[in-house]
């Protein structure tokens, strides 16, 4: 079993935004690269509001990738940005997610 880290300094996370292909669903936002190691980040900026909704949503995110990250087969670094929203699940996070993961072939 592969194990998946987070990335957390700014500069691995600006590298992947700038090079990184991006794909997109109605929950989430992906952008990734292929890597030595699979390491991916949930960014959640302030425009989903305060710190207790944000905190939220990183929650319902992490764990919803955590369905599928031990699974990509190449390894790659991703960027998990969602989409702003009324209301946010695990359900949709997750379905859309493998979704974007079957349609880029890193599942």
């Amino acid at each position: 079993m592969k194990r998946c880290f987070r990335l957390k300094k700014s500069k691995e996370i600006t590298a992947v935004y700038r090079g990184g292909k991006r794909v997109f669903s109605s929950t989430v936002t992906l952008i990734y690269r292929i890597s030595k190691k699979t390491s991916y980040a949930v960014c959640v900026g302030k425009k989903y509001g305060k710190s207790v909704q944000r905190n939220k949503i990183k929650r319902l995110l992490r764990e919803a990738f955590a369905l599928y990250g031990k699974d990509i087969s190449p390894p790659a670094t991703l960027l998990l940005i969602p989409k702003v929203r009324d209301s946010y699940s695990v359900s949709s996070f997750s379905k859309d997610l493998r979704y974007l993961f079957e349609k880029e072939k890193i599942l």
